[in-house]
C-alpha cells in the first residue's frame, strides 16, 4: 500500500504515520504540500493519504478543508487517529538560545508556540516554510545562527541539537489526523462512528437560516461535535459549512437529517463516514 503525506522525512505528520500504522508494510509517498497528498489519492498515485485536520491549539488546517471542498470529489474519509505533539526548538550544534537570530518552522508550530517565542526569543524573525523538516534541513545547512521548531526525528536526521524540549503554548497539544481514501472505499471496524460533511447556500438569506437547517440534527439527537464556516470563494459574505456529527450516515436518524438538509441547502456533500477515533 503506498501512503501520501506531507514531507520530507522528520515531519511531525510522518511520526504520526508511524504510530498510526506502526505495523508499518507501506511505501511512503512524500509531498510538498497537504493538498498534493489528498490528490494523490484522487488520480491514483496513491492508496491512502494521512493529513492534519485540526490542531487543540490553532484549530483547523485549512489547505485539508478547502482540498476536501473544492478539489478533491472523488475521494472519502477513512479514519481519524489523534496525535500528541511535542515541539521542539532545534539548532546546529555549538548554537546557543540567546544567539539565535532567525526560527524557521512551519506556520502551524510557529503559532503552536508563540508564547515561548514570545518570552524566549523576543524580537526575533519569525519564518514561515513548507514543512518543519524542511525548516530543520535549512537550519543545519546555514552557518548562520537560526533555529526550528520540528520533531526529534528530524534533529537527529540532520544532525542537529534541541535547544529546548516541549516548547508548545499548552501540554495537551493534539492534532487530530484523518485518513484519506478513494471514494466508495468502505470503512473498517465497528463503530462507533462518526461523519463528515459539508453543506452550502441555504437559499434566499433570512434570521435563523443556519439554525432551521441544524435543527435538522437536534431534533433526532444527533450531537454535532463539530462545526466551522469557510468562505465559499463566490463573492463575500458567501460561506459553507463543515460538520462533523457522531453516527454513521447510514443509521436511520442521521440519513433522514441529511436528506432533510439537502431540502434546504444547494449543497451537500458526504465527506465520509469512519470509525471514531480510529
Amino acid at each position: 500500500m503506498r501512503i501520501a503525506y506531507l514531507g520530507p522525512a522528520g515531519t511531525f505528520t510522518e511520526d504520526a504515520l508511524l504510530e498510526a500504522a506502526p505495523a508499518g508494510g507501506f511505501e511512503p509517498l512524500r509531498t510538498t504540500t497537504i493538498p498534493d497528498a489528498i490528490l494523490a489519492v484522487q488520480s491514483g498515485e496513491a492508496d491512502r493519504a494521512l493529513v492534519p485536520i485540526e490542531n487543540s491549539i490553532e484549530g483547523s488546517v485549512r489547505p485539508t478543508l478547502d482540498t476536501l471542498a473544492f478539489e478533491a470529489e472523488r475521494v472519502t474519509i477513512f479514519g481519524e487517529h489523534d496525535y500528541a505533539v511535542r515541539d521542539h526548538l532545534i539548532a546546529r550544534e555549538g548554537v546557543e538560545l540567546e544567539e539565535v537570530e532567525a526560527v524557521l518552522s512551519h506556520p502551524q508550530p510557529l503559532a503552536q508556540c508563540a508564547r515561548f517565542l514570545r518570552e524566549n526569543l523576543a524580537g526575533v524573525e519569525l519564518r514561515s516554510v513548507s514543512s518543519t523538516a524542511a525548516a530543520v534541513r535549512m537550519v543545519s545547512e546555514s552557518v548562520r545562527p537560526w533555529a526550528a521548531i520540528g520533531a526529534r526525528a528530524a534533529a537527529g536526521l540532520y544532525d542537529c541539537t534541541i535547544l529546548r524540549e516541549g516548547i508548545q503554548d499548552e501540554e495537551t497539544n493534539v492534532t487530530r489526523f484523518l485518513w484519506i481514501a478513494p471514494a466508495g472505499t468502505e470503512p473498517e471496524g465497528g463503530g462507533p462512528w462518526k461523519t463528515s460533511l459539508v453543506f452550502s447556500e441555504l437559499g434566499d438569506d433570512h434570521p435563523g437560516a443556519l439554525v432551521d437547517a441544524l435543527a435538522e440534527f437536534s431534533s433526532r439527537q444527533i450531537n454535532l461535535s463539530r462545526i466551522e464556516s469557510r468562505p465559499l470563494r463566490r463573492e463575500l459574505g458567501r460561506y459553507m459549512f463543515f460538520c462533523d456529527l457522531e453516527g454513521a450516515a447510514e443509521d436511520p436518524p442521521v440519513a433522514e437529517a441529511i436528506a432533510q438538509l439537502r431540502t434546504k441547502a444547494d449543497s451537500v456533500r458526504l465527506l465520509g463516514t469512519y470509525p471514531l477515533g480510529a
